[in-house]
């Protein structure tokens, strides 16, 4: 069976000003409605001790993720170990997508444009 993608949003603690002109619930509820994922979740910081336990247990290898946080080379770094732990493989299965210092809109944009990467 061929699962649809998942969405994770990191919104880095909501106080990274990089994410001040990003509506999160407009955009996770925009992701989840009109979008052909399996599903959309929020994480508050992906990159520390808790986000380690929340992928190892969250993760299987059995599909795409694409990941809305920072930079994809801090995300790749972050998050590798963690997915590797859980049985997946992080260059095979996320898609890293920095979402900072964008509108609502522009962050919509670059999950749609990660979506037709999956497909």
């Amino acid at each position: 069976m061929n699962k649809k993608p998942r969405f994770i949003m990191c919104i880095c603690t909501g106080q990274c000003p990089g994410f001040k002109s990003l509506d999160l619930w407009e955009l996770i509820n925009t992701v989840r409605q009109e979008m052909d994922v399996e599903y959309a979740i929020v994480h508050p910081q992906l990159c520390v001790d808790d986000g380690d336990r929340f992928i190892k247990d969250y993760i299987r290898n059995d599909g795409k993720y694409i990941i809305g946080a920072c930079a994809p080379v801090m995300q790749r770094k972050m998050m590798k170990d963690a997915f590797t732990e859980a049985g997946g493989d992080f260059e095979k299965q996320v898609v890293p997508l920095d979402l900072r210092n964008l509108t609502t809109e522009q962050a919509l944009a670059k999950v749609r444009e990660a979506l037709e990467i999956i497909k």
